[in-house]
């Protein structure tokens, strides 16, 4: 079934008319309103550089959003949130979600890519621990799941990045 699932999955970027069903993924994905409403609040504040749906027939079944990070020295985006209908997930979608996102980045020039999140999942899209790049984060998290993928040649400049100021409301 995952094989023709994915067959048949459409990944774009978001429009206008799918912010509904953004919103819909979102709330039944977390399971609250946290996340959801950060996505509308990024969207009406202009603070995304990349939102992305996942599609299947002419249903929004996914969903991830980047922002631009607050960083001196390069270019990084940050990843938050990524969600998928509980009925489909475990079935890839998030992993080409992912992978989509990356891709769009990496021709955009971002030096890499920032992510809160869980440590057994992002290793497989190159994500490593900040830590070994230097770079933290305003919040105050376990070291494990503060991650970095690099998505150019250079190296990553150490230093402390920010997210947008609207993930200050947000509990990590």
């Amino acid at each position: 079934m995952t094989d023709t699932l994915l067959a048949d999955l459409t990944i774009r970027i978001e429009l206008p008319r799918d912010i509904p069903a953004v919103r819909e993924v979102n709330l039944a994905a977390f399971g609250r309103t946290t996340e959801a409403d950060l996505v509308d609040t990024l969207r009406e504040n202009a603070k995304f550089v990349l939102s992305l749906v996942a599609v299947l027939g002419d249903r929004v079944v996914g969903h991830i959003l980047f922002t631009d990070m607050l960083a001196s020295a390069q270019r990084l985006a940050g990843l938050a949130p990524m969600a998928v209908l509980p009925e489909f997930q475990n079935a890839g979608i998030g992993s080409a979600l992912v992978r989509a996102g990356m891709e769009y980045l990496r021709e955009q020039s971002f030096a890499g890519v920032v992510v809160l999140g869980h440590k057994d999942y992002y290793p497989r899209f190159g994500y490593r621990p900040a830590a070994k790049f230097g770079i933290t984060t305003q919040f105050d998290v376990p070291a494990e799941y503060l991650l970095v993928a690099q998505l150019s040649e250079a190296p990553l400049a150490p230093g402390n990045v920010r997210y947008q100021p609207e993930f200050e409301t947000v509990s990590p």
